[in-house]
């Protein structure tokens, strides 16, 4: 699985300005919301019971925020750049600034764990973060992910 697979460009964002977690969960879920066709409720109920579970923050800035819903057939994700870095308690205890959100269908094995180990191989690798850090536009941003030089190089981590 590639990210191009979950992952459209017009779900791509910079500057996404939020205080906290709370407020990035909320504004993850709006968007995930209109994308899918869900109420933002149900998704942010989602993504707030899978935080309580433990901190989806991977470490380096990054968080990989998910929920599985039984509404959703194919894994869809979201990626957004934040203005300012918030606190989201990752295990490294560094502030989270880049974000992927990924809704997954509501079944074992397959798809979703394909999507969910694609997309965090591909934010554990320092110059894909590095590219990320530095688009300009959600186009940059977007390629920045996607890109198939990327995809197929092994990772350095």
């Amino acid at each position: 699985m590639n990210v191009v697979d979950f992952l459209n460009l017009k779900d791509a964002a910079i500057d996404v300005v939020v205080t906290d977690k709370r407020e990035l969960l909320e504004e993850l879920a709006v968007r995930a919301g209109a994308r899918v066709g869900l109420q933002p409720e149900r998704i942010l109920s989602e993504l707030v019971k899978r935080e309580q579970l433990g901190s989806t923050g991977i470490g380096g800035g990054v968080a990989i925020p998910h929920a599985r819903l039984r509404e959703v057939e194919r894994p869809v994700a979201l990626l957004v750049r934040l203005k300012k870095p918030i606190d989201f308690a990752a295990v490294d205890n560094r502030p989270v600034d880049t974000v992927v959100l990924l809704l997954l269908p509501d079944s074992s094995g397959g798809a979703p764990l394909s999507a969910l180990a694609c997309i965090t191989r591909k934010l554990r690798d320092p110059i894909v973060t590095n590219h990320l850090r530095r688009a300009r536009d959600s186009v940059e941003i977007y390629g920045a992910l996607t890109q198939e030089s990327f995809q197929n190089r092994p990772s350095t981590t």
